[in-house]
């Protein structure tokens, strides 16, 4: 287990109301970490807090818009009040409502601001106290393998995604360069988890996708080790396909080939053929 996950230390999650988030603090409650989980204000956010208190943990909700920069600052301001210094923080806030290129739903700021600034101003506005305590620190940004392979059908998600890797690429790098330092942070890539981000009307979880309690012991697993890229399978992609299909990305530019070559009709078949190699 990573060194800032203790007992009597304090966990914030974003997007903590439901799916990943809420499992991720179930699991730092149990670890007996002080909790606090923060999404949007709602019957959904208060009975997570109720249930994870039913199982005897220290749990506050705070009703926070992440998108919103001065939500945020009372956020850590509130936890900081009312539980301590922050050691970790699993910045997993998100959406994903579909977007079209030319954004005739509207979507495109919207995700951007929760998918990406929410994370960016979390790092940010959290980040500075936790350096400061000088006692190990933990953040984990939640990516998605969108913001890698980039795939089309959903161009808005995957910009403020791919903005999520560059981000939390650029953060470790400055948290390691920072002198006394004892937090770091991890990028967290789920794959196909069902969650009331992915349902999609869907009451069933579909046979590919994992259970957040699948997903959040891959990523613990993980914690323990020294793995910044935490790149996690499903039941229909292994990691080696997860592999094979980051490294054919890049080489769209190492090869020339034109962009999403992968969908493209004069690669799509060569995609298919190296794969299977």
């Amino acid at each position: 287990m990573h060194k800032a996950i203790q007992s009597g230390n304090v966990a914030v999650v974003t997007g903590g109301a439901s799916g990943i988030g809420l499992e991720a603090a179930r699991r730092l409650a149990g670890q007996g970490m002080r909790v606090c989980i923060a999404d949007l204000a709602g019957e959904r956010l208060d009975q997570a807090a109720e249930d994870l208190r039913g199982s005897g943990a220290e749990v506050i909700a705070v009703a926070t818009d992440v998108a919103d920069p001065d939500q945020l600052r009372a956020l850590e301001a509130q936890v900081t009040r009312d539980l301590g210094p922050v050691a970790v923080l699993m910045n997993n806030a998100g959406m994903q409502p579909g977007s079209s290129i030319f954004d005739a739903e509207g979507n495109w700021q919207r995700i951007i601001d929760v998918n990406m600034w929410g994370i960016i101003r979390g790092a940010q506005i959290f980040a500075p106290g936790m350096i400061a305590s000088g006692r190990p620190g933990l953040i984990v940004n939640t990516g998605s393998k969108q913001g890698i392979t980039t795939p089309p059908g959903d161009p808005a998600y995957n910009v403020s995604k791919a903005g999520v890797k560059a981000f939390t690429e650029a953060l470790q790098h400055e948290l390691r360069e920072t002198a006394g330092c004892q937090v770091e942070v991890r990028l967290f890539i789920p794959g196909f988890v069902f969650t009331p981000l992915t349902a999609r009307g869907r009451t069933e979880k579909p046979a590919g996708a994992w259970t957040p309690e699948q997903v959040v012991d891959f990523l613990f697993d993980a914690l323990g080790r020294s793995d910044f890229y935490i790149l996690c399978p499903d039941n229909e992609v292994d990691r080696a396909t997860d592999e094979k299909r980051i490294l054919w990305a890049a080489a769209d530019i190492t090869e020339n080939r034109p962009p999403l070559s992968r969908w493209h009709p004069d690669f799509g078949e060569a995609f298919k053929d190296w794969v299977k190699k």
